[in-house]
């Protein structure tokens, strides 16, 4: 499982992510900057990290997503390869397209950053297939654009992965920290292959940082490219 962790002017977590997947993982991972390429067959799985690509001058994510390397992020997820955009990296996803819809400035106008809770509504994805439907995980947010809207007619029920919820699974509008429609906070494309959400899962996956809850996205990524190794012909 060979990955790339995007690398914007103004990325913050893109070593978070790097030594998540590298360290905490030991997967085969590398660093690509936003003005290279590369070939859609490099990489098994594409990282966009959380930060504030170019400032979020205009609006978070807008001038990302002419970064040349977008392009080949594009021609990846075109061809099944899983791309995975965390906080900022979501904004990137639907400024660029790749995912419907967008992150708007947070209901209360401010800057949010706390854990908050997050439901399991879809386990049948690659990220996700590790967990249970239902089960909560504590997660860290960090944003201050991140209330997500789309338009009804513009995402399946089935393409919201992730709700936010209280302690106890129940998705109520108190639990909802920026105002997102239907409490989302992480969404997959129809194809089941990009994956945007706005808490981030790198920042808790060792035990030395109080929360390993983020670990169960990775531990779902590996297990479906152990099973599809094992399962699926290339």
């Amino acid at each position: 499982m060979r990955c790339a962790v995007v690398v914007f002017p103004g990325s913050n977590c893109d070593r978070d992510a790097y030594h998540v997947l590298k360290n905490v993982f030991c997967l085969d991972s590398h660093y690509v900057f936003h003005e290279e390429s590369f070939s859609p067959d490099e990489f098994d799985l594409i990282v966009l990290p959380g930060g504030f690509s170019f400032g979020d001058y205009l609006r978070a994510g807008a001038i990302a997503r002419f970064s040349p390397v977008m392009e080949s992020v594009r021609r990846a997820a075109e061809l099944g390869k899983f791309v995975l955009g965390i906080c900022n990296g979501f904004q990137i996803l639907t400024e660029s397209g790749l995912l419907p819809g967008a992150l708007l400035r947070n209901r209360n106008l401010k800057f949010i950053c706390r854990d908050v809770y997050v439901r399991v509504t879809n386990n049948r994805t690659a990220f996700t297939c590790s967990l249970q439907l239902g089960e909560v995980l504590r997660l860290p947010i960090a944003h201050g654009e991140g209330r997500y809207f789309v338009p009804w007619d513009q995402l399946k029920v089935e393409q919201i992965v992730f709700q936010y919820c209280d302690e106890h699974g129940n998705v109520t509008d108190e639990a909802n920290p920026n105002g997102s429609i239907l409490n989302v906070a992480g969404i997959i494309n129809e194809r089941g292959n990009v994956l945007g959400m706005m808490p981030h899962p790198e920042r808790c996956c060792e035990e030395i940082l109080g929360n390993t809850d983020g670990r169960k996205i990775f531990e779902s990524l590996i297990a479906y490219f152990s099973w599809r190794k094992e399962h699926v012909a290339d």
